[in-house]
């Protein structure tokens, strides 16, 4: 892939879109082989590569950063927790993961309100589903989801009174991570993995048509 020509939707899009259930790279993997690089093209490939190859790592680097700041006070860590899903529900591999397990454990002890949980059937267009779909969580649009656990996670910021501690918290952890998505290296694994990723997509898309 030439991520240069990857502009920053293109970026959002597949982070959206691929699954975060892989683990995270191994540390000294992480930590090895940095450079500076004064080249701005080379510099924002660098950076789009890293940030999409090492995704998890970065997830968990700011969520241990935030954790850090919030230790201390209970009401914190549990916005923290909201706010992190959130972000999760966006991305629809989580989202569809969510929702299976969610129905699959109301099941047990209500069938039928499982059964309202299904998501709506998808509009049909000349015989393929409609491309605009919208993404369904436990029977509701992805957006109800989203609004109710970020409204939760503001009151809870705002009532554990953490909010600017949090905030500089976030800062460093953003600043961290593009420091390291900015000077590591991408190597050989990184590339092969986005090319092995692009030809699973591909093959999916083939396959549904």
């Amino acid at each position: 892939m030439d991520w240069g020509s990857v502009t920053a939707d293109d970026l959002i899009g597949a982070l959206r879109e691929v699954d975060w259930s892989s683990p995270p790279r191994p540390l000294n993997e992480f930590f090895s082989k940095f450079s500076i690089t004064r080249s701005y093209p080379k510099w924002s490939s660098r950076l789009k590569c890293n940030l999409y190859y090492y995704r998890t790592n970065y997830f968990i680097l700011i969520m241990l950063i935030l954790g850090v700041a919030c230790i201390m006070r209970p009401l914190a860590i549990v916005a923290a927790a909201l706010t992190a899903l959130s972000f999760a529900f966006l991305n629809d591999s989580f989202a569809v993961t969510f929702s299976e397990k969610t129905t699959r454990t109301v099941r047990k002890f209500s069938p039928h309100l499982a059964a309202k949980m299904r998501p709506p059937h998808m509009p049909v267009i000349r015989g393929r589903p409609s491309s605009k779909k919208t993404m369904y969580i436990c029977g509701q649009p992805r957006g109800v989801f989203v609004f109710v656990f970020t409204s939760a996670s503001l009151i809870l910021w705002f009532a554990s009174g953490s909010l600017p501690t949090v905030l500089w918290a976030l800062v460093i952890a953003l600043l961290a991570t593009i420091i390291h998505a900015s000077v590591r290296t991408p190597n050989l694994k990184a590339r092969l993995n986005t090319f092995r990723e692009e030809f699973r997509e591909v093959w999916r898309n083939y396959s549904d048509l």
